[in-house]
């Protein structure tokens, strides 16, 4: 009587009867499931403790039942979903964009193709006034300035997409380096999430860098334009985004296997792509379980507005309604 009383008295809650969810992953997604938890628990009283630690080590919580669910911007095979008692579904889609820390070049000023930066990471490129890049960019006065790679330090969706778009658009690149959450650098250093990217790139003069677009506002980055697979160059935009996602062909996927980047249309960016939530199949939490899928139905339905100003792309409802139909699979 005296714990209840205690209990009762001090406002504890035993973590039993909590419907508060916890989550693991991506720090592609982290901005806006951030704001999406936030907005949720003022109308919901449900908070959601999400870990932005990558998305290795999302699939690595997930798998291992110590979080409601994972996030992850690498979908996982529908071989690797079975064998593990997984279910995935996508969440959000996005842009990564180039981000550059050069003396007097301004935001989507500097024009860059697939295969520069494929050089740049590969090494094989190493001063900013290289004559491709000058060739590319004749109005710019790019200075005689050493570059310095920064890359993903933990294992990354992120890194996955970027490398993903690398291998398409590189064969020496895919021969020598390949894709993944995690690959053998030629060069650079490495920053642990988005968020360390971004820092190291906003301190070191003449760097070079990767991370999903809100990461580039919200620091007041220099991203650059692609050529996208189409040939155009495109300025990363909410608008670009969109039409690299319209091409996605969800309802075709096994198990929502579809990755985004090199997407054709004009006006389409070359490097978006699509965070994943992954689940336990059977739900050894039901409650939990039950929560988790209420705050996505949220998401879907009430945050799109939300998603738009970090310049994420919701889906939309014809997808929301193949990801509605695949909650099925789960068993509380």
């Amino acid at each position: 009587m005296k714990f209840l009383f205690a209990i009762l008295v001090l406002g504890y809650l035993p973590q039993a009867l909590a419907t508060d969810l916890t989550g693991a992953g991506s720090t592609f997604v982290y901005p806006i499931i951030a704001k999406w938890a936030d907005t949720y628990k003022k109308g919901n009283g449900t908070s959601i403790n999400y870990q932005s630690i990558g998305s290795g080590g999302g699939i690595k919580q997930i798998e291992a039942k110590t979080v409601d669910f994972g996030a992850s911007d690498m979908p996982l095979k529908p071989e690797e979903l079975k064998k593990e008692g997984l279910v995935q579904f996508p969440l959000v889609n996005g842009g990564l964009v180039a981000i550059v820390n050069i003396p007097g070049i301004e935001d989507q000023k500097m024009k860059l193709t697939g295969d520069i930066l494929a050089e740049l990471f590969l090494g094989k490129i190493t001063q900013w006034n290289d004559p491709k890049i000058v060739a590319l960019n004749p109005d710019l006065k790019l200075p005689k300035l050493e570059i310095s790679i920064v890359h993903r330090a933990d294992g990354s969706g992120t890194s996955f997409i970027w490398t993903n778009y690398l291998s398409k658009v590189s064969p020496e690149w895919k021969t020598k380096v390949g894709e993944g959450t995690a690959v053998n650098w030629p060069v650079g250093v490495g920053g642990k999430g988005n968020e360390g990217v971004a820092s190291f790139v906003k301190q070191t003069s003449g760097s070079i860098g990767y991370v999903e677009y809100a990461y580039a506002l919200q620091n007041k980055l220099i991203s650059t334009q692609m050529k996208n697979k189409a040939g155009q160059m495109v300025k990363p935009s909410l608008e670009s985004f969109q039409a690299a996602s319209a091409s996605a062909e969800w309802a075709k996927a096994d198990q929502f296997f579809l990755v985004l980047t090199d997407a054709p249309g004009k006006t389409s960016w070359p490097i978006a792509g699509t965070t994943f939530v992954i689940m336990q199949q059977n739900q050894l939490k039901p409650e939990q379980g039950k929560e988790a899928i209420k705050f996505f139905t949220w998401a879907y339905h009430h945050g799109e507005a939300q998603a738009k100003e970090l310049q994420y792309v919701p889906l939309p409802a014809n997808v929301v309604k193949l990801v509605e139909k695949a909650w099925t699979q789960i068993k509380f």
